[in-house]
């Protein structure tokens, strides 16, 4: 008999991830912990699909913890740079001599956009959950965000591309929106609601 599950490894050493997806997963009950308090070294990211790497990482967490694991890949996807840079977000500032950091990769996105009048892009998260590092049917939820580039960043909450991700429902971006309306409907969001429906289907939760 399968026993509830408790505890969730999050195979992400990201503050910001964890307390959006930790407010989020608040109706299971469930307990979601870094995988900062194992010491887990970072998983391997060699694929070129959201998918994939997300993947990747929840078996990683789950086999150095032997806890069930739950990872998010999510990236910007530019229309005028062909969906890039995609899987490749969270290193992007490092392509133009920047450090990696939320900050420097706001700083070079504006610049490489500097002269684009066409500054349609998504953010998108896919988070991927399994039971054991071995699962054979992991769960898989994606959330998707179109908005537009701003020139300048705008507010002071949420953290990566929030500042110039300006979403037309609100008619701002999403560092500028409450926590709990951008939780609601950002990428990450749609995601974790999807997810949290799985786990409920499909796990004893």
């Amino acid at each position: 008999m399968l026993k509830p599950i408790r505890d969730i490894v999050l195979a992400s050493n990201n503050r910001g991830k964890l307390q959006e997806l930790q407010a989020m997963f608040a109706p299971l009950r469930l307990t979601l912990k870094s995988q900062s308090e194992f010491d887990i070294p970072e998983a391997d990211e060699p694929f070129d699909t959201f998918i994939e790497n997300a993947l990747a990482k929840a078996r990683h967490a789950s086999s150095h913890t032997g806890l069930p694991a739950l990872a998010d890949d999510a990236g910007l996807c530019v229309d005028a740079f062909d969906g890039l840079p995609g899987v490749q977000t969270a290193f992007y500032a490092t392509q133009f001599g920047y450090p990696k950091g939320d900050d420097e990769n706001v700083k070079a996105l504006l610049e490489q956009m500097a002269h684009i009048d066409n500054r349609r892009a998504a953010l998108v998260s896919t988070l991927v959950a399994v039971r054991t590092p071995h699962d054979p049917e992991p769960l898989i939820a994606v959330g998707r965000v179109v908005g537009e580039i701003t020139r300048s960043p705008q507010g002071r909450n949420g953290f990566g591309f929030d500042p110039v991700m300006w979403i037309p429902k609100f008619e701002k971006t999403f560092a500028q929106l409450p926590v709990e309306i951008k939780n609601a409907n950002s990428h990450r969001g749609f995601a974790a609601q999807q997810m949290l429906s799985l786990m409920l289907e499909r796990w004893v939760v």
